[in-house]
């Protein structure tokens, strides 16, 4: 029980920092009036978001967190989309009446197509996921709901009584107003470099999981986890050496929060009731060095002071985590795949969004497996790191979108452009957007990294990665890979007319 009051905590303080953090970033780039109607929508839909997750009497777990950090960001990518959106149509000339008015109903686009996507995933992992998973889904799919209401909804209800009182109301401040406007960068010019630097990234996490492999926990390779406090500093090697002892075989012991978490499939086989009093006995008699002279074996096992939590996860439930997971990742990438093919009637598209969400997984696999041993914190794999994980599709495949909708749009206005110029036009007309999100669900999660406490502090450092991950993969690898496929078809089909001429 302390152990998780600690950790409800540490989570709601950092959440609590996030949010402020973000709240003051909205108001810091988009003006005081403008970001506040924001900051209201972000405020109501928190309490949205809480209501409905109460009324249905949900539990809220840690991938349940993640679902709410996800909509936050999602949340705020809303708002940012019709904020950049009436920027633009303000530089255009038009009035500021007209500017919101245009600006909500360009933005309508980009907003459904990214938020479906996610919805889609979510329904996925609804239907199929258990546990924690099911958590994070319901959370997530909830949260998109909510997000869409006040994101759209209420803010233009705020904007339309604004109006009518006073026309005064701005989008952008001193700092921000300049941001981003006119650059040329050249995406699509510098693709193959980066083609090459996600590819040598790949290359070392698959050299790094083949020989090193990944920090698999409980939920998946089967085993018990027992959280144990001692009133007393100890070295955790230490304690694995006396466990070691006492088992017969070494045990994975490490820091965890003021504590220290010991993981061991000794006797996991085992079904025999008396199993779980035969192992704690042995454990306590490891642990003796560590422990007061006067702590009994029966105060050991029954207390609350040393064993504060222990979990076990069968060899077969194991393997039906692992399957499990197996297939609503593949299935999400799949439903992202199709719903992208459909919406945007070209294949292109389709694989564009496939290669950099198999692209992102890759990169943060491939550095957990790296990184582990090498970080201050544990980056074990459990049913927690599944939800980051798709955490991170969901991140991706938003900001994916987005630049998607702006080359959808750019062609259609432009036929007889060159597609290079569209894409990086869309890539560049895109990125205060990029940015803005960006930023603000880092610093949310950046903010839960430091502050949340060593419990979830490999979860959120999946989430972080992420972030960089997808921003990036959206930029350098989605929109390239589309440009190439596209350049390869047309090239094809002029062919094609050449020799019938």
């Amino acid at each position: 029980p302390s152990l998780g009051a600690k950790s409800v905590r540490d989570g709601l303080n950092s959440f609590m920092i996030a949010f402020v953090v973000v709240l003051a970033y909205m108001l810091f780039y988009y003006s005081r009036r403008a970001g506040m109607v924001a900051d209201i929508a972000l405020i109501a839909n928190m309490f949205f978001l809480m209501g409905v997750l109460a009324s249905l009497q949900a539990v809220l777990t840690l991938p349940g967190i993640a679902g709410i950090v996800l909509t936050i960001g999602m949340s705020v990518d809303a708002n940012v989309l019709i904020y950049e959106r009436i920027r633009e149509e303000l530089s255009a000339g038009k009035n500021l009446k007209t500017a919101i008015k245009d600006g909500y109903r360009n933005a309508y686009s980009a907003i459904f197509d990214a938020q479906i996507t996610t919805f889609l995933t979510g329904l996925i992992l609804f239907f199929f996921g258990t546990g924690p998973i099911k958590g994070f889904a319901t959370t997530l799919v909830i949260g998109i709901l909510t997000s869409l209401f006040s994101a759209i909804i209420l803010t233009r209800l705020m904007y339309e009584r604004m109006l009518d009182k006073s026309g005064n109301i701005t989008f952008d401040t001193k700092i921000s107003r300049g941001a981003f406007k006119n650059t040329k960068i050249d995406f699509l010019g510098k693709r193959k470099i980066f083609y090459v630097i996600s590819g040598l990234i790949i290359l070392g996490g698959v050299a790094s999981l083949t020989t090193k492999g990944l920090n698999l926990g409980v939920d998946f390779s089967g085993g018990r986890n027992y959280v144990i406090a001692f009133n007393q500093e100890v070295e955790t090697s230490d304690v694995q050496d006396q466990l070691e002892a006492a088992f017969g075989v070494a045990p994975t012991v490490i820091t965890y929060g003021p504590n220290v978490r010991v993981a061991t499939k000794y006797m996991i086989d085992d079904d025999r009731p008396e199993v779980d009093s035969i192992i704690k006995a042995q454990m306590f008699e490891g642990l003796q060095p560590f422990l007061d002279d006067d702590v009994t074996l029966d105060e050991f096992i029954n207390g609350q002071e040393y064993i504060m939590s222990s979990h076990k996860v069968g060899p077969t439930i194991a393997d039906d985590i692992k399957r499990t997971a197996v297939i609503v990742i593949f299935a999400s990438l799949l439903i992202i795949f199709l719903y992208i093919l459909a919406r945007f009637r070209n294949w292109q598209f389709g694989l564009g969004a496939l290669a950099a969400l198999v692209h992102d997984v890759m990169i943060v696999i491939g550095l957990f497996s790296l990184l582990h041993g090498v970080m201050p914190f544990s980056l074990e794999l459990d049913q927690s790191f599944i939800a980051a994980i798709l955490t991170v599709v969901g991140y991706s495949i938003n900001d994916t979108v987005v630049v998607f909708d702006r080359i959808r749009e750019y062609v259609g206005l432009q036929k007889k452009r060159e597609r290079r110029d569209i894409f990086n036009t869309a890539l560049n007309s895109t990125l205060s957007r990029t940015f803005s999100t960006s930023m603000s669900t880092f610093f949310v999660l950046l903010a839960i990294f430091i502050f949340g406490g060593d419990v979830i502090r490999g979860f959120t450092f999946a989430l972080l990665l992420g972030v960089i991950v997808g921003t990036y993969s959206s930029l350098f690898i989605a929109t390239p890979v589309v440009y190439d496929t596209v350049r390869g078809d047309e090239t094809t089909r002029v062919l094609k007319g050449a020799v019938r001429k």
